[in-house]
């Protein structure tokens, strides 16, 4: 049902515009209650964005999973291919909604404040994978952010470009512009 309401909610949005649509049109075209529609988004914000609900836990636990003599950059790179998964297994749906995002203040607004949780997250996995474990440091807490904002101006650029460029070799040369080599 969750995911039912979600597609409703996209479409409308991406036919209506987001600021147009309230939330009692988002029910009304899921033939819900607004206390429905309420019950499963808890805002209109929500109902676009939930589909990423997962992926910083997924990523710090790919993070994780990583070798532990690979460096942390590297190993943050290859984590954040979980994340990309989506956009290689349905390139069009996500150049959408990655457009709805950036195009809308709102949206925008709350997926980075919902990444800003995620790299916490990220940065224990990466102090995690030595043996003992590490602190969380500055450093790594830095990385970890850093890695993020990768994803975000690799995302930048694909969507600038109708999708038109490889995601997995934006977000490889986001990481270049940074690495320590």
């Amino acid at each position: 049902m969750r995911a039912e309401l979600a597609q409703v909610a996209f479409d409308l949005f991406l036919r209506e515009g987001f600021e147009k649509v309230t939330l009692d049109d988002l029910a009304a075209a899921a033939g819900v209650s607004r206390s429905t529609f309420l019950r499963y988004f808890g805002s209109k914000e929500e109902a676009v964005l939930s589909v990423f609900d997962t992926h910083g836990e997924q990523v710090a636990d790919a993070v994780r999973a990583r070798p532990s003599d690979e460096d942390d950059w590297t190993a943050l790179r290859r984590g954040l291919d979980v994340a990309i998964e989506h956009y290689r297994r349905d390139p069009a749906q996500a150049l959408r909604t990655t457009r709805l995002v950036l195009e809308t203040p709102a949206l925008c607004a709350r997926q980075l404040e919902k990444q800003r949780g995620w790299w916490p997250a990220l940065a224990r996995a990466l102090a995690g994978r030595t043996d003992p474990p590490r602190p969380v440091t500055l450093a790594v807490s830095v990385k970890a952010a850093a890695a993020l904002d990768c994803l975000n101006i690799a995302l930048d650029h694909w969507a600038a470009a109708d999708g038109r460029l490889d995601l997995v070799d934006l977000l490889d040369e986001a990481f270049a512009a940074l690495s320590p080599r």
